[in-house]
């Protein structure tokens, strides 16, 4: 990691909040991930749909990420934080965040689903991907995994703050679905999200979490003010190297006559010792229009040496999208190089 650092009076501090000094520090960090992945079932078939996709081809991939963040002190002891991060040259995650003290932290981001509900989505403990990871019902990259899933909205606002035991976080996502540039403005399109939630830390190892919120919804028929509800309730304990976990999710449709999901994980992790972890999760989604349960499994490890770490998972999937005939694996082992 390199750092810059600057101080002295700049166009930013005067533009953010009337003062005579500003210091700020520039940091720069990244990483590069090599994965070799093998999927099978419908994923590896030789039909036309997964070779265009090339889910039959090269199974050597790589991926790599640059972080910058750069931070600055105002006068009143409020700290501004811009981060953005270039994923495979292409800019991600771009996002200004205003630490406020004893006043919480606000942040607007786009490019994310952490925005209120959206940061508990997933709870679950694991030592690499989670359970739904690289599953995909058909070949087609366009077939699904799992189902259930929450979010606070894509691009949006997101306020949070800690008091002793218990932290809050509320978030909200305009509706656009995008990120605007500065003066411009994005298409119409859906209704704006709206969700919160609250941690609760009553003893050590142990959390407590709960959220509810709305999100445009997206089946036929839905005009731009129609939502779809969602809450999930979650519990971890963590007792020396064990940490286990149980999450139940929910989201109703706009309509009666679309499905509802009733999301149930349940996850445990293992560290060994410092460098090397083990886990395990378990899907269900339970659809109230049918009787097909989806299910999915999936277990992962990581070792952790130096700057580099090896890790692997493997995932399957039965029933995806509560369809009786839609399946799917998932193998990845890889490495990671963080500088």
């Amino acid at each position: 990691m390199k750092t810059w650092k600057k101080a002295g009076v700049t166009a930013l501090a005067g533009s953010l909040v009337a003062t005579s000094a500003f210091a700020g520090a520039m940091t720069v960090s990244g990483t590069a991930n090599l994965t070799y992945t093998a999927n099978t079932g419908a994923q590896d078939s030789s039909t036309a749909a997964a070779q265009v996709n090339g889910v039959d081809g090269a199974r050597w991939g790589m991926n790599k990420t640059l972080s910058f963040s750069g931070t600055g002190e105002m006068d009143n002891g409020w700290t501004v934080t811009l981060s953005s991060a270039l994923a495979n040259a292409a800019a991600s995650a771009v996002g200004i965040t205003i630490d406020m003290g004893d006043a919480g932290s606000l942040n607007y981001e786009g490019q994310t689903s952490s925005r209120g509900i959206g940061k508990i989505g997933d709870m679950m403990p694991t030592a690499d991907e989670d359970v739904g990871n690289g599953l995909d019902a058909n070949g087609t990259t366009t077939g699904g995994g799992t189902s259930g899933a929450i979010s606070g909205g894509v691009t949006g606002f997101h306020y949070s703050k800690a008091m002793d035991m218990v932290e809050i976080g509320l978030g909200y996502a305009p509706k656009g679905g995008s990120t605007a540039t500065a003066g411009g403005v994005t298409a119409t399109g859906g209704a704006s999200s709206v969700s919160g939630f609250v941690k609760i830390d009553p003893m050590d190892g142990l959390e407590i979490g709960f959220g509810v919120g709305e999100v445009a919804a997206t089946a036929t028929g839905a005009d731009n003010g129609s939502t779809d509800d969602h809450s999930t309730a979650y519990i971890t304990y963590v007792y020396g190297p064990v940490t286990v976990g149980y999450q139940q999710t929910d989201r109703e449709t706009f309509t009666a006559a679309e499905t509802d999901d009733e999301v149930t994980r349940w996850g445990v992790l293992y560290a060994v010792n410092d460098e090397l972890s083990i886990s395990y999760q378990d899907h269900e989604n339970d659809d109230n229009k049918v009787t097909t349960t989806e299910e999915a499994t999936g277990w992962s490890a990581s070792y952790t040496v130096g700057s580099m770490t090896f890790k692997a998972h493997r995932n399957k999937g039965t029933n995806l999208g509560n369809t009786a005939t839609s399946e799917s694996e998932h193998t990845e082992v890889g490495v990671t190089f963080a500088f």
